[in-house]
């Protein structure tokens, strides 16, 4: 076992390095090669530099660094109950990130912003908006960014990305994202029953717009996550009891059975 300044020592590390695999990878996949992190740069700032190879403007530091924040930590979400789920067994804090990182990577959890942004993709333009919507809801399709088990009406962190976008979008000259996705929540809103954006929408466009391609979204979502995962095992292994939900089987009784020996 570790002592609980390694485990502290691990935490931050965790975080710290997070950013360099992302942005690494990213560069690998371009064909290019990783670039060192400076030390005089910030979390956010770095990251985006490792990126892109060069600093980016202030207000795409400050969107990033909103977008970190503010998906760091929320409470008990699939991911967050993975880790301490496996550390409650008394696990290492690896062992418990890298069983959340398999429960962010699924499209209902980390992939929602990324199909957001592959949804205003496939709509296109302005003009398509209102008959992709009606074509999904006949098809039952699920509209992507809506909804949230936490909050029934407009998710508080999507007010503020949403303003944040806004900004992004004027500033690159590329808006036509944010206002595709403001026109898709007015339409939702209209409906019988109304349905509330979540994170996941407006940090699409926010992304997108400053140039990160919409494959990165989930990693980008496990660069700030990571931040609430390893506090969550610090916390759970302070105190821990192993967590063992209980289930109640409803299936049918009293079958037949033929012996082993028949």
């Amino acid at each position: 076992s570790v002592s609980e300044a390694e485990e502290n020592l691990n935490a931050l590390r965790l975080t710290a390095k997070f950013p360099t695999f992302v942005a690494a990878i990213y560069r690998f996949s371009k064909g290019l090669l990783p670039v060192d992190p400076r030390e005089d740069l910030d979390h956010a700032d770095n990251f985006l530099y490792m990126m892109f190879g060069e600093r980016q403007p202030d207000l795409s530091v400050k969107a990033m660094d909103m977008g970190l924040v503010l998906h760091a930590d929320h409470e008990f979400n699939a991911s967050t109950f993975s880790a301490r789920e496996i550390a409650s067994t008394m696990s290492d804090m690896y062992s418990a990130v890298t069983g959340a990182i398999g429960a962010l990577k699924g499209p209902l959890h980390g992939g929602a912003n990324e199909a957001v942004m592959k949804m205003l993709i496939e709509i296109g333009n302005m003009s398509n908006i209102e008959p992709w919507l009606a074509k999904a809801r006949s098809e039952k399709r699920k509209i992507m960014g809506f909804g949230h088990r936490v909050y029934k009406t407009k998710d508080p962190r999507a007010e503020v990305l949403e303003g944040m976008s806004e900004q992004i979008g004027i500033a690159t000259k590329n808006r036509s994202w944010f206002d595709m996705s403001r026109v898709i929540e007015s339409y939702m809103l209209k409906s019988e029953k109304p349905i509330y954006p979540n994170v996941d929408f407006y940090s699409a466009s926010m992304y997108y717009q400053m140039g990160i391609p919409f494959e990165l979204f989930t990693p980008i979502f496990a660069v700030s996550r990571i931040a609430g995962w390893s506090t969550h095992v610090l916390e759970q292994h302070a105190r821990n009891r192993i967590i063992r939900p209980a289930a109640e089987y409803t299936g049918p009784e009293s079958l037949p059975y033929l012996p082993i020996v028949e």
